[in-house]
């Protein structure tokens, strides 16, 4: 189904972390608008080295598609170490990875993704920007509540009505698993975005980068990277299947 023409006349804004889901939802902003930029946070994270990779994806994306290159605007990269100070999880703590007592896994960030939107938000309006792109996803995920779809809907409402804008916040996985996930950037740029993503982006909470993997860098302990192998050995079981009975 065609875009909608005035999509190519408008800018996007996206939160671009150097993940899978990050790059995933880059190349679909670069598919729909005109001028893209994106945005990413330095928390204290302990996988700070996803930080580095979003110069690379950024750089295949661009030499992929010259139209991707074209739309491809500015990049940001906004400290919010206030965040890793004020919260004790084993995201911005030296900690083993585990369920806390509220029946959340303690790499949950409080405010994380409320507070990135909102920063986000005060960006696309200085840079004269209504599209705000973001990776969060509640169907695969690990049952963080500022993932949830009646989250960023209710976290849109208020930007709108605190900030007198119209705002839109997308959400392109919301409602996909991590093979889909997959196999939205396969439809999206075929196998070398695939590629591309499996190779450049990061993962691991840990901030493994050694081992490449079949489903990329990371230690493939931790839950990112079982989430992350889970998607990709769903979706490449999948697509051995459909070239077995093409």
């Amino acid at each position: 189904m065609p875009l909608p023409a005035r999509d190519k006349q408008e800018s996007a804004l996206v939160l671009f972390s150097g993940g899978q889901d990050s790059a995933t939802c880059l190349a679909w902003a670069l598919e729909r608008y005109g001028r893209v930029e994106t945005l990413g946070f330095d928390y204290g994270q302990r996988h700070a080295v996803e930080l580095e990779c979003r110069a690379s994806i950024r750089q295949g994306l661009a030499r992929q598609n010259p139209v991707w290159a074209e739309r491809l605007g500015e990049d940001h990269t906004l400290p919010l170490h206030a965040l890793g100070e004020v919260s004790e999880t084993s995201l911005t703590r030296d900690a083993e990875i585990s369920m806390a007592e509220n029946g959340l896994p303690n790499t949950f960030v409080p405010g994380r993704n409320l507070i990135f939107l909102t920063f986000a938000a005060a960006l696309a309006a200085r840079r004269g920007i209504k599209h705000i792109v973001t990776g969060v996803c509640e169907t695969d995920y690990s049952g963080y509540p500022d993932c949830r779809d009646d989250t960023i809907k209710a976290l849109q409402v208020a930007l709108n009505l605190g900030m007198e804008s119209r705002y839109v916040l997308h959400t392109p996985l919301m409602w996909l698993d991590k093979a889909e996930t997959w196999e939205l950037a396969e439809e999206l740029g075929g196998q070398p975005l695939v590629e591309l993503i499996n190779k450049e982006s990061h993962t691991c909470y840990l901030g493994e980068r050694g081992t490449l993997h079949a489903w990329g860098h990371g230690c493939g302990t931790c839950p990112a990277c079982q989430l992350r192998k889970s998607g990709w050995d769903d979706y490449a079981a999948h697509k051995k299947g459909t070239q077995t009975h093409a």
